[in-house]
């Protein structure tokens, strides 16, 4: 039924993967499925954000984000998974989206773990608009 299933992590937020990693797991090695590990890097490139930075820190944010990616998948995900680490740039839910599109995953399975105001109580701001733009199936884990 899945062939490949997006898990998207904020590498930062435990409550990102805490619930939804097991979910996923447990989807792929029931359907043979490949995992693609998600992280989004904010975007830098606003001219008024981007003259605070130096030149070169997008480059090494994508490296030390990649750094943290691995070893995120090299303690959480077993051997038995086949798995994808993918650096995505943008808005969190933007950048899901397209990447889900780009990957052709069959499935998206997301946390929801924002409560700043009462819609997101029900789902969560990236959550919801995930699953409102997207072309695919999204499983939300609480």
């Amino acid at each position: 039924m899945y062939d490949k299933i997006m898990l998207p992590v904020d590498l930062n937020e435990e409550a990102s993967w805490a619930k939804a990693l097991p979910t996923a797991l447990t989807l792929c090695r029931t359907f043979g499925a490949s995992l693609h590990v998600v992280t989004v890097l904010p975007d830098y490139h606003m001219p008024l954000v981007g003259s605070y930075f130096p030149s070169d820190f997008e480059e090494k944010a994508h490296q030390a984000l990649s750094q943290a990616q691995h070893r995120f998948i090299q303690e959480h995900v077993p051997d038995d998974v086949k798995v994808q680490s993918v650096i995505v740039d943008g808005s969190p839910w933007e950048a899901i989206v397209k990447a889900a599109k780009k990957l052709q995953v069959d499935l998206i399975v997301m946390a929801s773990h924002n409560k700043r105001k009462f819609a997101d109580y029900v789902l969560g701001p990236n959550a919801e608009h995930v699953v409102h733009h997207s072309k695919m199936s999204v499983m939300i884990v609480r």
